[in-house]
C-alpha cells in the first residue's frame, strides 16, 4: 500500500511537468530576439516594464533585447543579415527599410497587417513592390522654432506668425539687422544625416520629387529644386548663423538667433533645463501657407529566417498599439506617435507646441522608397553643401546630382 502511494505521488509530479511543459515552460519557451535603438535611460525603463506586461500575458514568450546606437546600427544590421545571425524582430530607420527588402532579408507581413492600415500614420517607407516589410512605430518632423520677443523688438505685431516664405524672409532679416550678435536664421553645417533635412521641406513645399514614384526616374534636377535651394541659400547668404544643430539650439536657446528649425527633442530639453525663454513654434510655411515638412521614423521588421513570425508580429502589433504609443510619447514628452488614434489625445491637444507637431506630420513627407537611399542621400547632401559653402552654380550642381542618382537606380 505505501509502495503504491509512492507511484501515485511520482506519476502526479510528472504529470503536472508535463502540463508545465505544454503550457509554455521548458522546451516549448519561445525567445525572441529584438534589436532596437531605444537605450535613453528615460525610455529603456518604460520599455522594460512593457515587455514584463507581455511576458506576464504571454507566458510561453521570452522577449531578448539588444541596444543599437546610430553611429553603428545600420552596419551591426547589414552584418547580421549577411551572416545569418539577424535577429527575429529589428527597429530599422524608415530610409532603410527598403535596403533590406530588395535584398530579400525581411518577410512580408501584408497579410496580418493590412487591415491596419488605415489606423496608422506613415506606410510609406515601409511598403515595397506592392508589400508591407515594416511596421511604422514611432515618426518624427520638423517644425520652426521663433523668439517671440526678438521678433517683438523687430517691429513684429505679438501675434504674428510667418504664413508663407516672404513672411518667413521678412522676419528673419528683420531680427538679423537688431544686433551684430544676433541673427535672422539658424542654417545647418554640413553634418551628415542633417543638413538635408533642413532643406528639403522648402522642395517639397513646391511638391517637388527625388525620384519618380515608381521609383525608375531621378527627377532631383527640376525648377522646383532650383527655387527652393535659390530661396534657403538667400537665408543662409543674408541671416544666418551657420553651425551644427545642437549649437544652433544653443545660441536659439540664448536669445542669439530668431528662427530654427527643430525637432520635438527641443521642447524636451527646454523644459528638463528650465529654460527662460519666450518662443512659440509652428509649421514650416511654404510659398502659400501651408507648407511641408521632412518625415522620417522607426520601424518594426521580420526577419525572413526568424522562425517564429507569427510570434513576432503578435509583439510588434502589442509594442506599436495605441496605448503604448501614448506611454512613450507622455514619457519621452514627444510628439511622435504613428498611431492616428493616438494622436487625438488629450496630451496633445492640451499641449500647443506638441499640438503643432502632430499638425506637421499631418503636413510631411517621406522620401522614395528605394534600395539605394543611403547613397542617394549622401549625393543629395554633398551637393547641397557645394551649392551654400562652395558656391556651386544652383542649376550645374543639381544636373550633376540627377545623373548620379539615375545611375545608382537605372537597374532597380
Amino acid at each position: 500500500m505505501k509502495k503504491y502511494k509512492i507511484l501515485t505521488g511520482l506519476t502526479l509530479i510528472s504529470l503536472i511537468a508535463v502540463f508545465m511543459l505544454s503550457c509554455g515552460g521548458g522546451s516549448n519557451q519561445i525567445t525572441l530576439r529584438w534589436w532596437h535603438f531605444w537605450t535613453d535611460p528615460v525610455i529603456k525603463p518604460v520599455i522594460d516594464k512593457m515587455i514584463t506586461d507581455y511576458e506576464m500575458a504571454n507566458p510561453g514568450v521570452k522577449i531578448e533585447q539588444t541596444g543599437l546606437t546610430w553611429a553603428n546600427g545600420h552596419e551591426k544590421i547589414v552584418i547580421a543579415f549577411s551572416s545569418g545571425t539577424s535577429p527575429d524582430i529589428v527597429e530599422l530607420g524608415s530610409d532603410w527599410v527598403a535596403e533590406f527588402s530588395y535584398s530579400g532579408n525581411l518577410a512580408s507581413i501584408t497579410e496580418a497587417v493590412k487591415n491596419d492600415t488605415a489606423q496608422f500614420l506613415g506606410w510609406t517607407p515601409g511598403i515595397y513592390n506592392d508589400s508591407i516589410y515594416a511596421f511604422p512605430w514611432i515618426l518624427g518632423t520638423r517644425v520652426l522654432f521663433l523668439n517671440r520677443d526678438l521678433l517683438t523688438q523687430a517691429g513684429f505685431d505679438e501675434k504674428f506668425i510667418p504664413y508663407n516664405w516672404d513672411d518667413l524672409k521678412q522676419a528673419c532679416f528683420a531680427i538679423h539687422d537688431l544686433a551684430d550678435d544676433i541673427y535672422g536664421f539658424g542654417s545647418n553645417a554640413a553634418e551628415k544625416h542633417r543638413l538635408y533635412k533642413k532643406v528639403l521641406p522648402f522642395f517639397w513645399a513646391l511638391d517637388g520629387r527625388i525620384v519618380s514614384q515608381n521609383g525608375k526616374y531621378a527627377v532631383f534636377s527640376s525648377d522646383k529644386t532650383y527655387k527652393a535651394l535659390e530661396y534657403y541659400k538667400s537665408l543662409h547668404d543674408s541671416c544666418s548663423i551657420v553651425d551644427t544643430q545642437r549649437r544652433l539650439e544653443d545660441a536659439f536657446l540664448d536669445g542669439k538667433i530668431g528662427v530654427i528649425i527643430s525637432g520635438d527633442w527641443l521642447l524636451k530639453r527646454i523644459r528638463n533645463e528650465n529654460r527662460d525663454i519666450n518662443f512659440f513654434t509652428t509649421i514650416i510655411p511654404g510659398p502659400e501657407y501651408p507648407g511641408k515638412s521632412f518625415v522620417g521614423g522607426e520601424y518594426l521588421a521580420v526577419s525572413k529566417t526568424s522562425p517564429h513570425k507569427d510570434e513576432a508580429i503578435k509583439f510588434i502589433k502589442y509594442i506599436t498599439s495605441t496605448e503604448n504609443q501614448l506611454i512613450f510619447c507622455k514619457a519621452n514628452y514627444t510628439a511622435n506617435p504613428s498611431s492616428r488614434e493616438a494622436t487625438r489625445d488629450e496630451f496633445f491637444d492640451n499641449d500647443p507646441d506638441l499640438q503643432v507637431f502632430i499638425r506637421q506630420l499631418e503636413l510631411s513627407r517621406m522620401t522614395t522608397p528605394t534600395p539605394n537611399w543611403v547613397y542617394i542621400e549622401d549625393i543629395i547632401e554633398t551637393s547641397i553643401e557645394e551649392i551654400l559653402f562652395n558656391e556651386a552654380p544652383i542649376a550645374e550642381t543639381i544636373y550633376e546630382a540627377n545623373a548620379r542618382i539615375q545611375e545608382l537606380i537605372k537597374d532597380r
